[in-house]
């Protein structure tokens, strides 16, 4: 029988994901958790020596997720997301077809390179630029749109680098990110390649077969320039300054600069987390040196930067840690080991199976990021051997980064989407985002944990 503690924790949490589901008057996700975060506080659920210890785990996601917002702010000030949106335009020769497929891989790729969060904030202000270049209605714009978003968010499943909640629950585990790759690259490739298939046919009729770029009203001319104010004659672009078809300016030395500090980043990731290094520092780095860049070069500062990052995300991601720490506090954990313990321990396809379902369940009720700790907490108490305990492990990633898609709350990436699109003027409900993502992620979840089982037993056959 449930303890009164534990039922009124869990009716704040039912509430919360209502009001968030809900969300009257418009209200953003972060201030139904940041009511019930508050109460579970105010209870002593959740102590202050808590509150620091969840700082403390949430701090460096908080600090990576903000510099990958810096440097997506500064690529697209310098032109980036245009230059790319016009050459996969002009690289799909008139497709849209084509172009669905390329978005689909420039998003897989961008997650590689940076991560989920870092690949949807860079990924949708491209798609967003490539969709006004088409002028596409509308239902055009959503097959790009959301098969970007969902693959970009669940390619960061095949490593361990690219998600951050991944990172936090490895060190839990005791897997390195050779072995995870190991393990899961096949099985959760598996998994995107069906999902972006069902996602393909889903949009069938939507996606144009003939797409061209709209051409563009001229420019308007300067006004006019009194002669006493002795301005300075305007002279051409400089020698280091390029314009793109559209006519905006696009300054080439600036621009590989900021690429190659980006790429220096991605590659700090791998070479410098195996000295100890945070990774936050690491992206921290980058994200002060590409506003040093385009300080000295523009004289920009960092206004725009702090209007257009959505804090808002951050304090959501905190507050719900809040709440689910309550739900541990108050005996949640200890429930979950006792009743999937025997289910979990009968086979690893057993286990691969209940533990892909269970957490993604619990992410897409209240994020992933804390329901892998939540999820992988519970399996260091359930006595499993080595090899049960990673795939066990392997198939709650699963659940997290691709089950969790199935709602919008499921990761911060598609919080982040849906913030950015409405940000455009392209609002997407819940009601159509479940409509699609319920059809489509159930088949590539169910596919990528079967797949995580035979691909692990051949390995630990071939291992033995």
């Amino acid at each position: 029988m449930l303890d009164m503690t534990v039922v009124f924790i869990l009716m704040i949490f039912f509430l919360t994901v209502l009001f968030i589901m809900w969300r009257p008057y418009g209200i953003n996700e972060a201030i139904p958790t940041t009511v019930g975060a508050a109460c579970i506080f105010l209870l002593g659920v959740v102590p202050l020596t808590d509150i620091y210890r969840i700082l403390g785990i949430v701090n460096g996601a908080s600090i990576t997720i903000l510099s990958t917002i810096v440097m997506s702010i500064v690529l697209q000030s310098i032109g980036f997301f245009r230059w790319v949106a016009l050459n996969l335009v002009e690289r799909a020769r008139g497709s849209g077809i084509l172009l669905y497929w390329y978005v689909n891989l420039l998003c897989f790729l961008m997650t590689m390179f940076f991560n989920n969060d870092g690949s949807i904030l860079i990924t949708t202000p491209i798609i967003m630029q490539m969709m006004t270049l088409l002028h596409l209605k509308r239902e055009q714009k959503m097959p790009y749109l959301l098969s970007g978003a969902l693959v970009a968010t669940a390619a960061s499943a095949p490593i361990g680098v690219s998600n951050l909640a991944n990172l936090i629950a490895l060190n839990i585990v005791g897997l390195d990110l050779n072995t995870y790759a190991a393990m899961m690259f096949v099985p959760s490739m598996i998994g995107i390649a069906v999902i972006s298939l069902l996602l393909y046919l889903y949009f069938r009729k939507e996606i144009p077969n003939k797409i061209s770029i709209a051409p563009e009203p001229p420019l308007p001319p300067p006004p006019p320039r009194k002669a006493k104010h002795h301005h300075p004659v305007r002279h051409p672009d400089p020698p280091h300054q390029l314009r793109l078809r559209t006519g905006e300016p696009v300054d080439w030395w600036m621009f590989r600069i900021c690429i190659a500090i980006v790429i220096f980043v991605r590659a700090g990731f791998f070479l410098f987390s195996g000295l100890g290094i945070p990774i936050e520092w690491i992206a921290v780095v980058g994200a002060w040196l590409l506003i040093a860049v385009r300080w000295y070069r523009n004289k920009m500062g960092a206004l725009d930067i702090i209007k257009k990052t959505p804090w808002h995300i951050l304090v959501f991601a905190f507050t719900m840690y809040v709440i689910v720490y309550g739900l541990h506090n108050s005996g949640l954990t200890m429930i979950i080991v006792e009743h999937l313990r025997g289910l979990v321990t009968t086979n690893h396809l057993s286990a691969s199976l209940v533990m892909g379902a269970f957490l993604t369940l619990l992410s897409n009720m209240c994020n992933n990021l804390p329901s892998v700790m939540v999820g992988t907490l519970a399996l260091k108490q359930m006595g499993l051997d080595t090899h049960t305990l990673q795939i066990a492990y392997l198939a709650s990633i699963i659940g997290s980064d691709v089950g969790a898609l199935i709602t919008p709350m499921g990761t911060l990436a598609t919080l982040i989407w849906m913030f950015i699109l409405r940000k455009n003027g392209v609002g997407v409900s819940w009601s159509e985002y479940l409509k699609i993502s319920s059809i489509s992620i159930p088949t590539g979840l169910i596919i990528s944990l079967l797949s995580l089982y035979g691909w692990t037993e051949w390995l630990f056959f071939r291992a033995n």
